[in-house]
């Protein structure tokens, strides 16, 4: 892996740039969609790689469980057996692990019961938490199966991805300050487990990133991104809970970036809403991870320039019963470029036709890659401050982004081969 930046922001952590991976380079700062089971929601690959993306999340947890590791890499890796040649990366396992545990972060909004030890939520999920990993009930089949450092490491190695995550134990937000030390520091042991690990077995050209832990407390934020840091992993991601609403995540983030070496690229897990982007820029992030464009979709929510509506509308409102408007205008993607129009995509979202959540994806992730584009090309031209106004103004993203004459307009590299 090669990480070089190119531009800095005068005015805030800022920074674009290029990350180098064995399938090609991923300009950054970028969006990953997530591909969880092998696949982003109801698109192709190609589709994909047309509307710009330069890399893809896998989802570890859901691929060991089905259809198995070795059939992955029977088809060559996970690059072969979803026919994407760009950039991959693959989490942990982790966070899916424990979120049978812990709940997740949805179960915390919605005021689901939770036992609050770590010691696991859901009955019959999460068997045992141990220094040699997590004893668990698979969702697939019932069966007890079992996930360490060493194990996640060996399912990445077999997906081939050229991005693998460190095996982490994600502690949410309701958990005690002595159980999120405790968990913090048997991250940083997994951590130096993974990275042995992949030191003698790991694949040629898949790098490793470590994760920061520490829940809400900037102390045990701080020596964990120091802790990580000296373990020299490729890069680093911040994960975990990031708090009870977004000034506080902003300041849990920032509390890990004052604490990480500027040379290493940085990832932040789980965030993808408009407004955290381009806060998450600013802060100094080079790669976002989330399920929000495409679930949004499946939801029947489309994205837009609003922010006084979180940039989003919701198609299957009755207002919108006869309107032969596209979602939003002067957008280049395929669904709104083609003039399908509200009115037809919330029929099909009523009737829960798979190609109304399709197009709504398609919409979505054009929107996404659209602010991306815009901020790589301001941070370049010096104008990231005037840009993220204007953004957070609800300013469309997609003039911005296609701006005459930016450097950012040009093709992405092609895969390597």
């Amino acid at each position: 892996m090669d990480f070089e930046i190119e531009h800095r922001d005068a005015g805030s952590r800022a920074r674009a740039g290029v990350l180098r991976l064995a399938h090609g380079d991923v300009r950054t700062p970028a969006f990953v969609p997530l591909a969880t089971k092998g696949v982003v929601k109801t698109l192709t690959a190609d589709e994909v790689a047309a509307l710009g993306f330069d890399m893809v999340l896998g989802n570890t947890f859901h691929l060991m469980l089905e259809p198995g590791p070795e059939v992955v890499a029977d088809h060559g890796g996970l690059h072969g057996f979803m026919g994407w040649e760009r950039p991959i990366v693959t989490d942990s396992g982790g966070f899916q692990v424990f979120s049978m545990g812990h709940g997740a972060v949805a179960d915390e909004v919605k005021g689901r019961k939770t036992r609050g030890d770590g010691a696991g939520e859901r009955e019959g999920a999460i068997l045992a938490i141990e220094e040699e990993g997590v004893r668990f009930r698979s969702y697939v089949d019932g069966t007890d199966r079992f996930l360490s450092p060493e194990g996640s490491m060996a399912v990445q190695a077999a997906l081939g991805s050229d991005l693998a995550l460190a095996f982490d134990e994600c502690t949410p937000f309701h958990v005690s300050r002595d159980y999120t030390a405790a968990s913090t520091q048997r991250t940083h042991r997994w951590l130096r487990r993974c990275l042995d690990w992949h030191a003698e077995r790991g694949p040629a050209g898949q790098v490793v990133y470590g994760i920061v832990q520490g829940g809400v407390h900037e102390d045990l934020r701080r020596a964990s991104a120091q802790e990580v840091a000296a373990s020299g992993c490729a890069g680093i991601a911040i994960g975990g809970s990031l708090g009870e609403d977004k000034a506080q995540m902003y300041e849990v983030v920032e509390w890990a970036v004052d604490e990480l070496p500027q040379e290493r690229p940085r990832h932040l897990l789980g965030i993808g809403d408009v407004d955290d982007l381009i806060r998450g820029v600013e802060l100094g992030i080079e790669t976002f991870d989330c399920a929000m464009p495409t679930r949004l979709a499946r939801h029947g929510m489309a994205l837009t320039p609003d922010p006084a509506d979180r940039w989003r509308v919701n198609l299957l409102n009755g207002r919108f019963r006869d309107d032969r408007a596209p979602i939003l205008d002067g957008c280049p993607c395929p669904t709104c470029r083609d003039g399908r129009s509200r009115a037809y995509l919330r029929h099909l979202l009523k009737q829960r036709e798979p190609t109304g959540m399709r197009l709504l994806t398609l919409h979505n992730l054009t929107f996404v890659q659209a602010v991306m584009a815009a901020l790589r090309g301001a941070i370049a031209e010096g104008r990231l401050a005037e840009v993220a106004f204007a953004l957070r103004a609800g300013a469309s993203p997609f003039a911005e982004a296609t701006r005459p004459g930016r450097a950012e307009a040009r093709a992405p590299a092609p895969p390597r081969r």
